[in-house]
């Protein structure tokens, strides 16, 4: 098969689209123990970001200097004030391992379609009926495939017209709330090593009924704000999910099967491109290499505020978690038992740092660090963890889902924490009643 001539393309934006693939490879060749350069996935990344940074849109450019000269000088701060042990080589790695999972998942561009032409896409399912597809649709793949179904989803309903609102916010609340319950979410692992001890059965008999309310929220507040009429949604026909339930369907495979030692992102990372590459096969190698390569000259550049962004969020965790540490050191509790007061305030303080910007990842790692727990103790402090990151996430703008939806399709991160201030004050009050309910419960 024939290919048609490359369009030219600067040395510049090429060096960065090879370095962001070597990235990718540096950190698939990690998963088997081969580590050819340390901390090399960082500074191939970061390398690739300073230079793509004066193409980056100016809004992205500015939020991402920022937080990375904070989160540089936090690290000083704690080196110089408070004696910290900083590892200074390793400073680059903070979310490498999100961003070499949003590269993998770039491939899927190439899955299929091998013409270049489109497929018709059929009749949109729209009004209630197709946001609540939409977020259902996003809740179910994504308590498997985390932020790689947003992508799926949201590059298919975006073949259609740019994503308005309506969508963007089923998207963010669908996956956001999937972190009340599902066992293979980052949140829940982080939470699994900070309690141990948790009842993971307790947190799903909560978890998954408050998800299903979010749903049931997002639905109502959304068809009275907008004119859903007109809005397309993602049908839940056998034929949409046939990709996206295979590719599930492929990760679970490796996760209880074939590579039990790696988590659900690691799967993803490396599965994504390699499927494909096969799919890309039949017709020739020749056609593989150039749809990867034109992949990685046009597509791995355009990428560069997303990369920017989650690259700066994560040295400005870096940042904070190790001043933090160093400030506080290990002997005070912030409180003598852990009840459901306990539980109720941690979580709005969570919430509401997230709503300032901040990861809920790093306030559940502030709490965590300064509790002792003990027994039933440590399933609320789960539960508690879960709700402020579902909740903390769909309303931070800095949070993962929002810097991928800005990076991705161009909203800002504040839009949407505007946008979902009414929708996280109403999840956050069945939150406080669900603390309630668990710790009677326990």
């Amino acid at each position: 098969m024939s290919s048609p001539d490359p369009s030219p393309i600067s040395s510049r934006h090429a060096l960065a689209g090879i370095l962001i693939l070597l990235g990718l490879v540096l950190q698939i060749l990690g998963f088997a123990g081969l580590v050819p350069l340390p901390h090399g996935v960082g500074y191939a990344l970061w390398l690739a970001t300073l230079l793509l940074w004066r193409d980056i849109p100016w809004r992205t450019r500015w939020q991402a200097g920022a937080l990375t000269a904070i989160g540089l000088g936090l690290l000083i701060a704690a080196r110089w004030h408070y004696g910290a042990q900083v590892a200074w080589p390793s400073i680059t790695s903070g979310n490498t391992y999100v961003v070499a999972m949003l590269v993998g998942v770039s491939f899927i561009g190439l899955i299929g379609n091998r013409s270049g032409s489109k497929r018709p896409l059929g009749r949109a399912v729209t009004g209630r009926r197709g946001t609540a597809g939409t977020w259902l649709g996003v809740h179910l793949l994504g308590t498997i495939l985390n932020l790689s179904t947003v992508f799926m989803i949201g590059d298919r309903l975006a073949r259609r017209a740019p994503l308005t609102t309506p969508q963007l916010l089923a998207l963010n609340r669908g996956l956001s709330s999937a972190a009340l319950w599902s066992p293979f979410f980052a949140s829940m692992g982080v939470v699994m090593t900070l309690a141990p001890g948790m009842e993971y059965s307790r947190i799903l008999a909560i978890g998954l009924p408050l998800a299903l309310l979010s749903g049931a929220l997002t639905t109502l507040e959304l068809s009275r704000r907008f004119d859903l009429a007109e809005v397309a949604g993602f049908s839940l026909s056998p034929r949409s999910l046939l990709m996206p339930a295979a590719m599930a369907a492929l990760v679970m495979l490796f996760h209880f099967k074939l590579t039990p030692e790696l988590g659900i992102v690691s799967i993803i990372t490396f599965l994504l491109p390699a499927v494909a590459l096969a799919s890309n096969l039949p017709a020739g190698p020749r056609w593989t290499l150039y749809r990867v390569r034109q992949h990685t000259l046009m597509r791995l550049p355009a990428m560069r505020g997303e990369i920017a962004l989650f690259l700066s969020a994560g040295l400005l965790t870096l940042g904070l978690s190790t001043l933090v540490a160093a400030a506080t050191g290990s002997e005070w509790t912030l409180f003598d038992r852990f009840g459901a007061i306990q539980a109720m305030v941690s979580f709005l303080a969570i919430v509401a740092s997230a709503v300032l910007g901040l990861h809920p990842i790093i306030g559940v790692s502030v709490l965590a660090s300064t509790l002792s727990l003990s027994g039933q103790e440590q399933t609320l402090f789960a539960f508690t963890a879960l709700a402020s990151w579902a909740v903390g996430t769909s309303v931070g703008p800095l949070s993962g889902i929002n810097l991928s939806l800005q990076g991705r399709y161009g909203v800002s991160g504040y839009r949407m924490m505007r946008h979902n201030l009414v929708y996280a004050l109403a999840l956050s009050a069945l939150v406080l009643v669900a603390i309630l309910v668990l710790d009677t419960w326990l």
